[in-house]
């Protein structure tokens, strides 16, 4: 068979990568037996484009239209949910794994937690004024996605804790004893929640309400634990190579090296064109993110100021 790549974002948390959109996918490949191996891009943090398949000429992107596992259906290199598709359950469970619990984590993540997490799993490789800074961009977009304002907050977040109490009751009760959450065999629901519950219960603080929601279902937990031992504990040798912060292009390619050892000491060697090619553009893309950051900055403040405008004259009124 073909072998592909998968690249993501670092692993952390004792995970393959953290990533919500990342992790699910390399489940789906594990349980689909699709030969893959892990790469790490660590340029682009907000890069929707993340995860991506390549192989020879093929490649799909994240932010293709169904994203990437649906695209591998369409494409035909791995389907598992044949069968399933027109299983009324099955696709009311789709929604709910795809819809509460996926916003459930974004909030967690961005807005119910202090942001540690997020912070580690996004932006923790960039220099500290540039990763806070873009780590309050991306805070300000989530909370237009999922529409949270200062006069609904607290509705939203009573809103979001309560679906994602009703979905892991839902699937606890879906799962009961079975190995699967349908047909006792692994779907892309499967990987979906894999991927969601571990970042749930490693990457969370112990204070985190999503979390707490969880660790109620024992069936849940045990399913998850299961699942890790079996595919990430027993294969962390080979799953996670080691790798650094530095890709061979600007573009979002492969860069396995150690990551975690720290650095050896090599003899002094002239650098080739290319990564005097990398270096450059490199410097490029930290100028355009701080440009980026600067009128971002300045949109918002202008914004501030028209709103006290508006405060002040409706005063006078």
């Amino acid at each position: 068979m073909e072998e592909y790549t998968l690249v993501v974002r670092k692993p952390c948390f004792g995970l393959p990568t953290a990533c919500p959109s990342c992790l699910p996918v390399f489940f789906y490949l594990k349980f689909a037996n699709v030969p893959f191996h892990l790469d790490y891009n660590l340029t682009y943090p907000d890069s929707d484009k993340i995860p991506y398949i390549e192989s020879g000429e093929y490649v799909t992107y994240n932010n293709e239209k169904g994203g990437i596992i649906e695209r591998l259906k369409e494409d035909r290199i791995a389907d598992l949910d044949t069968e399933l598709h027109s299983v009324p359950e099955w696709i009311s469970t789709k929604a709910m794994i795809s819809s509460w619990l996926a916003d459930a984590i974004k909030y967690e993540l961005w807005v119910g937690t202090d942001g540690s997490s997020a912070e580690k799993i996004y932006y923790s490789d960039l220099p500290w004024p540039i990763g806070k800074i873009l780590f309050l961009k991306q805070l300000h977009k989530l909370k237009q996605e999922l529409g949270i304002t200062k006069d609904n907050s607290e509705k939203i977040e009573e809103q979001t804790y309560k679906r994602a109490s009703l979905a892991f009751g839902a699937l606890s009760s879906r799962l009961e004893e079975q190995n699967f959450l349908f047909e006792n065999r692994p779907s892309s629901l499967d990987a979906l929640f894999l991927g969601q519950a571990l970042i749930t219960l490693q990457a969370l603080p112990e204070t985190s309400v999503l979390r707490s929601k969880l660790l109620e279902h024992e069936n849940l937990v045990r399913y998850v634990d299961r699942l890790k031992t079996e595919i990430v504990d027993a294969g962390s040798s080979s799953s996670v190579p080691n790798f650094n912060a530095s890709p061979s292009s600007a573009a979002p390619r492969r860069g396995p090296s150690n990551w975690s050892s720290k650095p050896k000491s090599k003899p002094k060697r002239e650098k080739t064109k290319e990564e005097i090619s990398f270096k450059r553009r490199s410097k490029y893309f930290l100028v355009a993110q701080l440009v980026s950051v600067v009128l971002f900055v300045t949109l918002m403040a202008r914004a501030d100021d028209a709103e006290i405008e508006l405060d002040d004259v409706e005063g006078y009124e």
